[in-house]
């Protein structure tokens, strides 16, 4: 009677998440680490205000796009577009309809792609395109053949947007989205362009007084609890725990150049920076990728030699 073959080995990777509780606070501590993989380290994401720069037509955007055609020569970049007057209309028919707020998370996102197409009709010419949400992971193969692609910023919370309080408008909007993007994707930059040349202690159109504030650490940003901010607040308390988008910048996209600047690594505008060694005292962009690069290498070589 011929003998049956061996069957091979059974391969089982030991993990101590199998049979853990994954709300087990010891089991979560567990899994830190320096190695995390920056997705796509060279890529720059820059985010379009939609009512300060969308919303303003052809005088705010074009110059804009301009600057970023010129700097896609040396840089890849992903635009992000905000909704601008529409999405605040679409808010208030809905609030007056009753409409939970799942359902304004939901009908953001849709008003936001209208702006995705409009400025991908305008970039065409320079290999400008939209990007559903759903071909994020063509994202290399179209930054590689020299592509602007054009997203959304508003996050797909839609229906599950998480409840905030007394607020009924989407907390997690636009401004969190684009900060999003480029966390995952451990981008070298992330850039807000509005219509102001960056943070004040107070709204520069309503007081003449205020004071302008051109770096300063995140926590510290937070412990001030302005009354007014260029960007969502989520976005400074998501940063308080990122891994990869650790500097931020808010610049005047209505002063010539700003946004070329920018993209090079000029601390223009307003720097927020979590972490005092990322202070742009130390340098800006590359600085940070650079530095991340070191701390990756370092952990695979502890890795390697246990």
């Amino acid at each position: 009677m011929p003998l049956s073959p061996a069957k091979p080995p059974r391969t089982h990777l030991r993990s101590h998440l199998m049979r853990e509780s994954l709300l087990d606070k010891s089991v979560i501590s567990s899994t830190a680490t320096e190695a995390e993989l920056s997705i796509l380290p060279d890529v720059n994401i820059v985010a379009l205000g939609g009512q300060s720069i969308l919303d303003r037509g052809k005088r705010a955007l074009v110059p804009v796009l301009d600057q970023i055609v010129a700097a896609r020569k040396k840089h890849k970049i992903i635009i992000g577009v905000g909704g601008g007057a529409r999405v605040r209309h679409t808010f208030h028919i809905c609030l007056d309809l009753g409409i939970p707020l799942g359902g304004l998370a939901m009908v953001a996102g849709a008003v936001d792609e209208q702006n995705t197409r409009l400025v991908s009709a305008v970039l065409a010419k320079h290999k400008g395109i939209a990007l559903n949400k759903d071909h994020f992971l063509d994202l290399p193969l179209w930054l590689e053949a020299g592509m602007i692609p054009i997203m959304t910023g508003m996050p797909p919370y839609h229906y599950w947007e998480p409840p905030a309080g007394e607020n009924r408008i989407p907390t997690h909007g636009e401004d969190l989205g684009m900060f999003m993007v480029a966390e995952v994707l451990g981008a070298r930059s992330m850039i807000f362009v509005k219509d102001q040349d960056g943070l004040y202690t107070e709204d520069p159109k309503n007081n003449s007084d205020a004071e302008f504030i051109p770096a300063i650490e995140v926590s510290e940003l937070l412990s001030m609890n302005l009354l007014e901010l260029p960007i969502e607040r989520t976005v400074l308390e998501t940063m308080v725990n990122a891994r990869h988008a650790r500097q931020i910048q808010i610049v005047n996209g209505l002063k010539p150049g700003i946004v070329l600047r920018a993209i090079k690594g000029d601390p223009v505008g307003t720097v927020i920076y979590a972490g005092r060694e990322q202070s742009p005292l130390f340098g800006l962009w590359d600085r940070r990728r650079k530095a991340s690069a070191k701390s990756a290498a370092r952990a695979r070589s502890n890795g390697s030699g246990r």
